[in-house]
């Protein structure tokens, strides 16, 4: 029985230099050298007559953070100027990575799990507050950014964290949230933050199974260490 189910129970591209364009970096160095606006340029292929693909990229990593993956189409489609077409190879482009590299990685039954689904949040300059829709079985359904900034109990509201989980219908959920400065130490402003919601999410019955914070090299679970 594992951690968590014990709880459950209890235009064109526009560069300065050639060296900045994506696509003669991945020539040159290989993909793992771009950075993740360009990668998605890459993807994106081109700008619009107001933006470059640099800034469309922008537009759609900031939709992403915004949103999540849940009716990811629909919200890529505001983008002005992205296009059914290129927002259809985005989309099947983070599918396909999801199944490559994360094939049943979606079930988190411990801390550790989550790492993957909040890497690209670990070297972030703000505190990105996100909150995770699991099913019954603990496997994830939604995540998405609640909010960007420093985190206090007024910021984070019961309502912002639980109004899509409970359109997901989702049987749990899970917090994380990035340290910048690297030291993944609570404050007093994050357990504050925990037991609100903690105490929001036993009214709901929508129990909150843990609260992970996070650096780029380190990981602190609150349930772990006896804060719920």
């Amino acid at each position: 029985m594992t951690m968590y189910t014990r709880k459950l129970q209890l235009n064109s591209i526009q560069y300065k230099s050639d060296e900045d364009r994506p696509r003669e970096k991945k020539i040159s160095d290989g993909v793992c050298v771009l950075n993740e606006k360009e990668l998605l340029a890459v993807i994106i292929g081109r700008g619009t007559k107001k933006f470059n693909v640099y800034q469309m990229a922008d537009l759609v990593l900031e939709c992403i953070e915004k949103h999540g993956t849940k009716n990811l189409i629909d919200n890529l489609l505001e983008i002005k100027g992205l296009g059914r077409t290129r927002v259809l190879s985005l989309v099947a482009s983070l599918e396909y990575s999801k199944r490559l590299l994360l094939p049943s990685g979606n079930k988190i039954q411990k801390p550790d799990d989550l790492i993957p689904w909040v890497k690209t949040y670990s070297n972030k300059k703000q505190e990105y507050f996100l909150a995770f829709s699991l099913n019954g079985a603990n496997d994830i359904q939604a995540k998405r950014v609640i909010t960007i900034g420093l985190l206090n109990s007024s910021q984070v509201h019961p309502r912002e964290v639980f109004s899509d989980c409970i359109k997901d219908r989702a049987a749990s959920i899970i917090l994380a949230h990035n340290h910048p400065s690297g030291n993944v130490e609570p404050s007093r402003e994050d357990i504050v933050v925990t037991k609100k919601l903690q105490k929001a999410g036993d009214i709901l019955g929508i129990p909150v199974l843990d609260h992970i914070i996070f650096s780029d090299s380190n990981t602190f679970s609150m349930l772990e260490h006896g804060y719920m």
